[in-house]
């Protein structure tokens, strides 16, 4: 890779370049081997970055996406205070009830279920609630977790896919893009249902037919009691509220000169006086407390130091360079351009995780705009991005960190889920939804 000309120089005289590089891929890696806290690493590399000399300081504060952050913050909030009211586990336990505890009927609704929160809440968050209560039916049904599991972590990729707000990687290009939760509900949750349907048809032929349980064991899950998962009717009340004000602020944020972020925090600063309106001031603290414990700061802090990390290699020049190599690379042909930027976020999401690789990704389209006519010119661009990353989650375990999250508690189920065991059978569904939306790209936009 040649060196920019304008690349400056940091410590040692080496160009800045070489060491932004240098950071970004170290960093990437030892993710990758997971031996360390990813947040840990993350800050480590951001301030290498400005002790080098490749950032200052001011530059790096300036690189970090405040919209991202704000987002992702109010909504973990709205979900940490919303959880305790067990609804989701009421609805998990309903659904089962509804297919009168069918083997096939539970996994399609808990599927459907996962799907529809991840779009509206976030699919982090979301198996976090769904992985316990579909662990708890499947023993009472005597079966295998696996299935349902296996069906539930490719749900929450594609549910995540379908709005800003599902997955980080959508957080991410919709505050640096501009592009609105309206934006992305058009363009993306209509191909959505598509690839979770012929999935699903998919999942069937693999494991449908080997489902069974006996009467005694689907009456166990009719005598499940939903009502008991309620535990708080006046927070449940207030938490809806909240919820459905800020998906509606989302919807009209846009038309409004609003960010994302400004919702998300104002709906989260809403519920946390709601929930506690009636209390004395020390349990008021006490409720705070308790809810700032419950965001995961982890992800908050990795998001960060990606953000600078990324910010030094774009400033150095090396990510226009990388650009340049792909437009070289496709001729300079807007429909080849989409496609590579589609199948390789969806190969590289699957072996890495998607978050860096599209922080990486968002300022290499950015600078594309100039060949291609401008910014309006690089929706497509975006939409497959979107659509290679949250769904290219879907091809390994490591993935995506929803995937993670559900093997962890399949381990301590005594249920571990081997790596080779689980990309054997989801890596060419992963690569069969890539082919649906390369084929909605072509044909909506192309």
């Amino acid at each position: 890779m040649a060196v920019p000309a304008h690349s400056a120089t940091a410590i040692f005289g080496l160009p800045s370049v070489w060491l932004a590089v240098t950071i970004l891929l170290a960093v990437y890696a030892v993710i990758m081997v997971e031996k360390f806290n990813r947040a840990v690493l993350s800050l480590l590399g951001a301030c290498i970055m400005v002790l080098s000399g490749v950032l200052t300081q001011e530059q790096a504060i300036h690189g970090i996406d405040f919209n991202t952050i704000g987002l992702l913050t109010g909504m973990m909030v709205i979900v940490a205070i919303s959880q305790k009211t067990g609804m989701f586990q009421y609805v998990a336990i309903r659904s089962a009830k509804a297919v009168k505890g069918e083997p096939w009927g539970v996994l399609t609704m808990l599927s459907v279920v996962t799907a529809i929160f991840s779009a509206f809440l976030d699919n982090v968050t979301t198996v976090l609630l769904i992985a316990p209560v579909t662990l708890l039916i499947t023993d009472a049904l005597n079966i295998k977790p696996y299935p349902f599991l296996f069906s539930e972590i490719l749900a929450s990729n594609m549910g995540g896919t379908a709005t800003l707000i599902g997955d980080p990687p959508n957080i991410m290009i919709g505050s640096q893009a501009g592009l609105s939760f309206y934006d992305f509900l058009v363009n993306l949750a209509p191909i959505i249902p598509v690839i979770f349907v012929v999935t699903m048809g998919c999942i069937w032929l693999i494991f449908g037919r080997q489902l069974h349980a006996t009467d005694e064991a689907r009456e166990l899950i009719m005598e499940f009691n939903e009502h008991e998962a309620l535990k708080d009717i006046p927070l449940l009340k207030k938490s809806l509220l909240v919820l459905g004000l800020v998906l509606i602020g989302f919807t009209c944020a846009h038309g409004l000169g609003l960010e994302p972020a400004t919702i998300a925090m104002f709906g989260a600063a809403l519920l946390l006086l709601l929930q506690s309106w009636e209390h004395d001031l020390e349990s008021k603290n006490h409720d705070f407390e308790g809810v700032m414990a419950e965001v995961e700061w982890t992800t908050i802090l990795f998001f960060v130091g990606l953000f600078i990390i990324v910010t030094g290699a774009e400033h150095t020049g090396v990510i226009k360079l990388l650009a340049a190599e792909l437009l070289e690379l496709t001729a300079g042909d807007f429909d080849n351009t989409v496609a590579a930027v589609l199948w390789t976020s969806a190969l590289a999401s699957a072996l890495i995780d998607n978050i860096p690789f599209v922080a990486t990704m968002i300022p290499m389209i950015e600078d594309m705009a100039p060949t291609f006519g401008g910014e309006e010119a690089l929706r497509p661009l975006w939409w497959a991005l979107a659509l290679g990353a949250c769904l290219g989650g879907n091809g390994s375990l490591i993935g995506a960190s929803a995937n993670l999250i559900v093997a962890g508690f399949s381990q301590r189920a005594g249920h571990p889920i081997a790596f080779l065991t689980f990309m054997k059978h989801a890596f060419l569904l992963m690569v069969l939804s890539i082919v649906i939306s390369h084929l909605y790209i072509a044909i909506r936009y192309l």
